[in-house]
C-alpha cells in the first residue's frame, strides 16, 4: 500500500495539470455562450465547461485531520504532500491502518520512504487540502 501513497502524490499533480488544462475553444463570436453549453458550427463543435474548479477546496489542519482516523465510524483521511485524500473504502486500509501507518495524519514522509508510486494516488477522491 506504501507504493499507492507515492503514487497518490504524483497523480494528484496530475489530476491538478489536468483539471487546468481542461479543455478551452475559443467560441465564435457570434455565438453566445452559457455555462456548459454546446455550440455547432459547420465544422466545429465547441464545448464551455461551467466552471472549473480545484479538487481541494476544503482546508483541513493537522488538528481537523486527526478526527480522520477511521475509527469508530469515521471516515479514513490521510494528507500526502499538502493534499488530503479519502481512504476510507481502499482495500488494505481496515480501521483506519495499513502497514503500520494510521489514517488522519500526514503521511507525505511515509507514503516518499514506501514501495508506492504516484499512480497509487489517481484512484483516490481528494477532499481537500492540508493547511
Amino acid at each position: 500500500m506504501n507504493k499507492k501513497l507515492i503514487l497518490v502524490a504524483s497523480s494528484a499533480a496530475l489530476l491538478f495539470s489536468l483539471s487546468a488544462c481542461a479543455a478551452k475553444t475559443a467560441t465564435p463570436a457570434a455565438t453566445t455562450t452559457t455555462p456548459v453549453t454546446t455550440t455547432t458550427t459547420p465544422a466545429t463543435t465547441t464545448t464551455t465547461p461551467a466552471t472549473t474548479t480545484t479538487p481541494a477546496e476544503k482546508t483541513f489542519t493537522l488538528a481537523e485531520l486527526a478526527a480522520f482516523n477511521g475509527k469508530n465510524g469515521a471516515k479514513a483521511y490521510v494528507a500526502i504532500s499538502g493534499i488530503v485524500y479519502d481512504v476510507t473504502n481502499v482495500k488494505g486500509w481496515n480501521s483506519g491502518s495499513h502497514n503500520g501507518v494510521t489514517a488522519g495524519k500526514d503521511l507525505t514522509a511515509a507514503f516518499q520512504s514506501s514501495p508506492h508510486n504516484a499512480s497509487t494516488l489517481s484512484g483516490l477522491t481528494v477532499v481537500g487540502k492540508l493547511v
